[in-house]
């Protein structure tokens, strides 16, 4: 008697050009739109470059929310979403360091993780799947308001100063919850291996 259920296996999938998988590719293109524009001379420039971050950050928002409410949640999105979203923060902090608007050691260490933590997963693929951590949503939302803030021409501002501590309040907590939830993983990572290490040797 055949256990196969035709039902299980006509089920619908998400298609692979979905809306959620389509804001994830443009957040990928806006990338290099940002970048051209944060080295071009000029206000509207910088104004410019401030607002496709800003929309960039929203679609990660957005495709998100989408691919979980109309179930169109697909292993490319899976892999390529997390990319974009280290991809357009990267490049900011990168591109802020290079015009001196932020000290390059912050974007070395948070780099360093971002990029670690992503290399850590894959890694400990063959033992299971690391959940994205609870603060990983306060992380990222630390960093996209920080950087928005340094982005912003300030000096259109009254007050400027106090918006300028304000960007590296921001920064230094952004910078905090970054390297805390990397550590979590790390432990994560650590006991994930030593838990499929024990399954192991018991069913030797």
């Amino acid at each position: 008697m055949s256990t196969h259920d035709p039902a299980a296996s006509s089920a619908p999938q998400a298609p692979l050009w979905n809306i959620a998988n389509i804001l994830t590719m443009s957040r990928l293109v806006m990338v290099p739109v940002f970048v051209w524009f944060m080295f071009l001379d000029g206000l509207g420039w910088q104004l410019a470059a401030f607002a496709v971050f800003v929309i960039a950050a929203i679609t990660d928002r957005v495709d998100g929310e989408l691919a979980r409410r109309r179930n169109l949640v697909t292993d490319f999105g899976k892999i390529v979403d997390p990319i974009a979203d280290k991809a357009l923060t990267g490049a900011a902090l990168i591109v802020l360091s290079v015009q001196g608007d932020l000290w390059w050691w912050v974007t070395i260490a948070i780099l360093l993780r971002e990029w670690g933590i992503t290399a850590l997963r894959f890694a400990v693929l063959r033992y299971g799947v690391m959940p994205a951590s609870s603060g990983g949503k306060l992380k990222t939302v630390l960093q996209i308001v920080a950087i928005s803030i340094y982005l912003f021409p300030l000096d259109l501002l009254p007050f400027t100063d106090v918006f300028v501590w304000i960007a590296h309040g921001v920064m230094a907590a952004a910078l905090a919850v970054t390297l805390w939830t990397g550590l979590t993983y790390v432990a994560d990572a650590v006991r994930l291996v030593r838990a499929k290490g024990a399954q192991n040797g018991v069913g030797e």
